[in-house]
């Protein structure tokens, strides 16, 4: 990686902002992350950028305008007619109408725009808000009400950026990126999710096109599984399609605590992708996505800071840490009643490693053969 800067996108919008008392988004995520990284002394003025809120007219690159004057009127009124909720996905209970629901994803989308324009001449920008990847382009789709990720590889290409890789971690498959990229020959998108998982996308054999390559794996999944996808499958792609730039989304659900998917890694494993790929192209830029236990998220994203300054992780965070990290509500969940000791003092899980499983060698196999990997 050459030239460049290292920035931290985030706002206060996401302080306190819930879709809900019980929604699974009711946890703090992004707030928690910048907290940790400031009181640990990771993240300066000269690093933070606040994001701006995208404007309906920089949405419509890719939603349709009048889902995003919905979007607009759910906001103002709180409370949409049940012709809204059925044509445009809003007022479900995955996808509620709340305080902030316009502004809430405008921010977390003009947060990845505004990347692609930092990124025009090369760095590194961690934006843990951005990586709603199931938005579609008039529809509320799995608690993802726009598209950042979508939004912000155009905002690469309309700064002069053409080759692009798109790879995601996360628990749930990238349905709405993967329709947003499908057909492009300048764009790889390399998705690695939990199989029968919804939204029950991302077939095996589902290539969209020609541009996206589906690797579902089986419950369970273990960080030594997930090395051998890193080495045999995800940086031969990318080393071969010789990218300008990188988009990762982190998605925080694929760890073990969470209450969403039923993988099996520890944040060790994310970590790990997130430093192979930093090298291989002049632009990266990191998003969050999914996670639904909150210290586990928190510690995930807070880690990735350190992982692209090259900080060193300690084995105990100070007390100033530990404070943040126990000041962490997650009521209404038996995982919040009596966290373990090790969520308040850490951020490296202990590594989860274990067996690499027949039929995931067997994917693995079907994937490099028809990708012409050997």
């Amino acid at each position: 990686m050459k030239g460049g800067f290292t920035g931290f996108i985030g706002s206060e919008i996401y302080r306190g902002s819930s879709y809900g008392a019980w929604h699974p988004l009711r946890v703090p995520r992004v707030s928690t992350v910048m907290d940790l990284t400031r009181t640990l002394g990771w993240l300066g003025s000269e690093s933070y950028i606040t994001s701006p809120r995208a404007k309906p007219a920089a949405l419509s690159h890719w939603h349709d305008p009048s889902y995003l004057a919905a979007l607009v009127k759910a906001e103002a009124e709180q409370q949409v007619s049940t012709e809204t909720r059925d044509r445009f996905g809003l007022g479900t209970h995955s996808n509620p109408v709340y305080a902030e629901i316009f502004r809430r994803p405008a921010t977390g989308a003009g947060g990845s725009i505004l990347a692609g324009e930092l990124l025009a001449q090369g760095g590194v920008i961690h934006h843990p808000a951005g990586g709603t990847h199931h938005g579609m382009p008039a529809r509320a789709n799995g608690f993802c009400y726009l598209n950042d990720p979508v939004l912000g590889i155009l905002s690469l290409r309309r700064n002069g950026i053409r080759r692009i890789v798109y790879i995601d971690i996360d628990a749930h498959h990238p349905d709405g990126v993967e329709m947003g990229l499908a057909g492009d020959p300048e764009t790889l998108m390399i998705s690695v999710h939990e199989e029968r998982r919804w939204p029950f996308t991302g077939d095996l054999g589902e290539d969209a096109g020609g541009s996206a390559v589906n690797l579902p794996v089986p419950r369970g999944l273990n960080d030594t599984e997930m090395a051998l996808i890193r080495e045999t499958l995800i940086l031969p792609l990318v080393d071969r399609f010789a990218p300008e730039a990188i988009v990762l989304q982190c998605g925080a659900d694929a760890v073990e605590e969470d209450p969403l998917s039923q993988l099996s890694l520890s944040n060790n494993a994310h970590w790990e992708i997130v430093a192979a790929l930093r090298p291989l192209a002049p632009r990266y830029l990191v998003l969050g996505g999914g996670g639904y236990n909150p210290w586990s998220v928190g510690r995930l994203w807070t880690g990735v800071w350190a992982v692209l300054n090259g900080i060193e992780i300690p084995d105990r965070l100070p007390p100033e840490g530990e404070a943040v990290l126990r000041a962490i509500a997650w009521d209404g969940h038996r995982l919040g009643r009596n966290p373990p000791t090790h969520w308040f003092t850490t951020l490296r899980d202990a590594p989860r490693d274990g067996a690499i499983r027949s039929e995931l060698r067997d994917r693995l196999s079907f994937l490099r053969q028809r990708e012409g990997l050997g």
